[in-house]
């Protein structure tokens, strides 16, 4: 276990940090034990999560010491998040649905075997069943924000999937979200990402060849990023449809032979399961809540 110092924080933050975690329990969400309250001190109690975050991985790995992260394991923590979060949005309580507001690779933690668990929930909001959205102060990390949560200040579900896809693009590239040292109209990584070309956006530390079926999971998890990071938050895919595709993917990595190797972001069988939930959407069979 390892304390979290918290005296940083607003009180009404520290006090929705506790009342979230004393109600969530998931494999993919940080363990909490405890709270301390001593003055103006306040302290969260959590397991101790040895491999820290995954922006040290992804941005500090040089300076750390560290091994790159291989493509597989990045392909397994996007996983591991996108359940926990799906778990937040529609599997933690029969009646609310929990939105996270602050997804970035600063809140996302590893374990020993590096398997991630998402942390910090003092931004996090309930709806009630019923309810598509909520009204609260601007809040968050800026380059995980999506535009119309800057426009309206309402929260949905569909913020935090916003936030996957910025997050889905730095696993990828091995970029921060908003980088100074880009041009300026490619500051942004959803700029950046969608001006280039695949091969160009891909982390040289990832060993992509013709022996791997590399460069065809890569492909599909950029269309799914991009997707997550559409415009309109209608046309972004809920989180449970996102563990689906990323399931597949993770099942289903091995090597081949011969992989057909293409330079842009396009895949049919993934682009038909969107095209399914779009549908179901626009049918009235998902529980999406953005109204």
């Amino acid at each position: 276990m390892k304390p979290s110092v918290a005296a940083g924080k607003g009180l009404d933050e520290f006090r929705a940090e506790v009342s979230v975690l004393t109600k969530v329990h998931h494999c993919n969400l940080v363990t909490f034990h405890g709270y301390c309250v001593q003055g103006n001190e306040r302290h969260l109690v959590y397991q101790y999560m040895p491999q820290g975050s995954l922006a040290r991985h992804l941005f500090q790995w040089k300076e750390e010491g560290l091994r790159p992260l291989e493509w597989s394991r990045r392909l397994t923590i996007a996983l591991d998040v996108a359940r926990g979060v799906e778990y937040l949005h529609t599997l933690s309580r029969p009646s609310q649905s929990y939105i996270h507001r602050d997804l970035k690779p600063e809140n996302i933690l590893l374990g020993d075997d590096m398997r991630a668990r998402v942390s910090d929930f003092g931004l996090v909001r309930s709806t009630e069943e019923g309810i598509s959205s909520i009204k609260t102060k601007f809040c968050g990390t800026f380059g995980y924000m999506p535009p119309e949560y800057a426009l309206t200040g309402r929260v949905t579900r569909k913020l935090d999937v916003y936030s996957f896809g910025i997050i889905l693009m730095e696993l990828i590239s091995g970029q921060r979200a908003i980088d100074d040292t880009r041009s300026e109209e490619n500051t942004h990584i959803l700029v950046w990402f969608r001006n280039r070309s695949l091969s160009s956006v891909i982390d040289e530390t990832i060993q992509v060849s013709k022996e791997t079926q590399h460069l065809q999971s890569i492909s599909e998890v950029a269309q799914l990023a991009l997707y997550c990071c559409a415009n309109e938050p209608e046309q972004r895919p809920e989180m449970s449809h996102v563990v689906t595709t990323l399931s597949l993917r993770a099942e289903q990595w091995k090597p081949i032979s011969e992989p057909e190797i293409k330079d842009q972001i396009q895949e049919e069988s993934l682009l038909e399961q969107l095209r399914r939930w779009k549908q179901e959407s626009e049918g009235g069979s998902s529980t999406d809540i953005t109204g």
